[in-house]
Protein backbone atom coordinates (compact mmCIF):
# COMPACT_ATOMS: atom_id res chain seq x y z
CA UNK A 1 0.00 0.00 0.00
CA UNK A 2 1.55 3.41 -0.64
CA UNK A 3 2.04 6.29 1.47
CA UNK A 4 -0.81 7.96 -0.59
CA UNK A 5 -3.01 4.91 -0.22
CA UNK A 6 -2.36 4.82 3.56
CA UNK A 7 -3.25 8.98 4.06
CA UNK A 8 -6.56 8.81 2.61
CA UNK A 9 -6.98 5.39 4.80
CA UNK A 10 -6.59 7.36 7.70
CA UNK A 11 -8.42 10.20 6.59
CA UNK A 12 -11.64 8.07 5.34
CA UNK A 13 -11.31 6.52 9.01
CA UNK A 14 -11.53 9.74 11.12
CA UNK A 15 -14.14 10.29 8.42
CA UNK A 16 -16.14 7.67 9.71
CA UNK A 17 -15.41 8.49 13.27
CA UNK A 18 -16.59 11.66 12.93
CA UNK A 19 -19.45 10.86 10.87
CA UNK A 20 -21.06 8.03 14.50
CA UNK A 21 -19.68 10.97 16.62
CA UNK A 22 -22.69 13.23 15.36
CA UNK A 23 -24.56 10.71 14.51
CA UNK A 24 -24.19 10.67 18.43
CA UNK A 25 -24.28 14.26 19.06
CA UNK A 26 -27.86 14.51 16.80
CA UNK A 27 -29.21 11.86 19.53
CA UNK A 28 -29.53 9.47 16.07
CA UNK A 29 -27.41 7.00 17.76
CA UNK A 30 -29.14 3.96 18.60
CA UNK A 31 -28.31 0.77 20.30
CA UNK A 32 -31.34 -1.42 18.61
CA UNK A 33 -30.65 -2.48 15.16
CA UNK A 34 -33.51 -2.29 12.92
CA UNK A 35 -35.13 -5.74 11.85
CA UNK A 36 -33.01 -7.58 9.47
CA UNK A 37 -35.27 -7.46 6.75
CA UNK A 38 -35.05 -3.70 6.58
CA UNK A 39 -31.47 -3.89 6.29
CA UNK A 40 -32.57 -6.10 2.95
CA UNK A 41 -33.24 -2.72 0.65
CA UNK A 42 -32.28 -2.40 -2.48
CA UNK A 43 -33.18 1.31 -2.94
CA UNK A 44 -30.62 3.27 -2.70
CA UNK A 45 -29.56 4.44 0.77
CA UNK A 46 -32.29 2.16 1.90
CA UNK A 47 -35.18 5.33 1.30
CA UNK A 48 -37.98 2.64 1.21
CA UNK A 49 -36.80 0.63 5.18
CA UNK A 50 -34.53 3.27 6.72
CA UNK A 51 -34.34 6.52 8.04
CA UNK A 52 -31.43 8.22 6.60
CA UNK A 53 -29.11 8.24 10.02
CA UNK A 54 -30.31 3.93 10.77
CA UNK A 55 -29.01 3.57 6.94
CA UNK A 56 -25.91 5.75 8.24
CA UNK A 57 -25.36 3.54 11.31
CA UNK A 58 -26.45 0.08 10.15
CA UNK A 59 -25.21 0.12 6.43
CA UNK A 60 -22.86 2.82 5.62
CA UNK A 61 -20.95 3.15 8.52
CA UNK A 62 -20.56 -1.03 9.20
CA UNK A 63 -19.82 -1.35 5.76
CA UNK A 64 -16.82 1.19 5.68
CA UNK A 65 -15.67 0.07 8.82
CA UNK A 66 -15.19 -3.73 7.32
CA UNK A 67 -13.53 -2.33 3.87
CA UNK A 68 -11.01 -0.39 6.00
CA UNK A 69 -10.33 -3.69 8.51
CA UNK A 70 -9.68 -6.11 5.47
CA UNK A 71 -7.95 -3.21 3.14
CA UNK A 72 -10.66 -3.91 0.59
CA UNK A 73 -11.52 -1.14 -2.29
CA UNK A 74 -13.69 1.74 -1.55
CA UNK A 75 -16.19 2.85 -2.90
CA UNK A 76 -15.60 5.50 -5.45
CA UNK A 77 -18.54 7.69 -5.65
CA UNK A 78 -20.16 8.80 -2.99
CA UNK A 79 -23.53 11.34 -2.89
CA UNK A 80 -24.58 11.38 1.48
CA UNK A 81 -24.26 15.13 1.50
CA UNK A 82 -27.29 16.09 -0.60
CA UNK A 83 -29.41 13.18 0.64
CA UNK A 84 -28.52 14.28 4.19
CA UNK A 85 -29.65 17.50 3.24
CA UNK A 86 -32.92 16.40 2.14
CA UNK A 87 -33.31 14.61 5.03
CA UNK A 88 -32.93 17.32 7.46
CA UNK A 89 -35.38 19.74 5.34
CA UNK A 90 -38.07 20.56 7.38
CA UNK A 91 -36.85 19.27 10.58
CA UNK A 92 -35.90 20.78 14.21
CA UNK A 93 -32.26 20.19 14.31
CA UNK A 94 -30.39 21.32 11.15
CA UNK A 95 -28.02 18.37 11.12
CA UNK A 96 -25.42 20.65 9.46
CA UNK A 97 -22.11 19.09 11.53
CA UNK A 98 -23.22 15.90 9.86
CA UNK A 99 -23.99 17.25 6.39
CA UNK A 100 -20.23 19.14 6.33
CA UNK A 101 -19.04 15.64 7.54
CA UNK A 102 -20.69 13.64 4.83
CA UNK A 103 -19.33 16.39 2.40
CA UNK A 104 -15.44 15.83 3.79
CA UNK A 105 -16.49 11.75 3.01
CA UNK A 106 -18.16 12.06 -0.31
CA UNK A 107 -14.62 14.40 -1.23
CA UNK A 108 -12.58 11.42 -0.10
CA UNK A 109 -14.33 8.89 -1.83
CA UNK A 110 -14.96 10.68 -5.02
CA UNK A 111 -11.75 12.40 -5.00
Amino acid sequence: MSANDQEKLDQVTDSLLQIELELRRLDAWSATPPAPEALQSNQPFAVDTLEFTEWLQFIFIRRMKTLVEKGAPLPSVSGMAPMAEEHFRGRDESGQRLIRELEVMDQLLSG
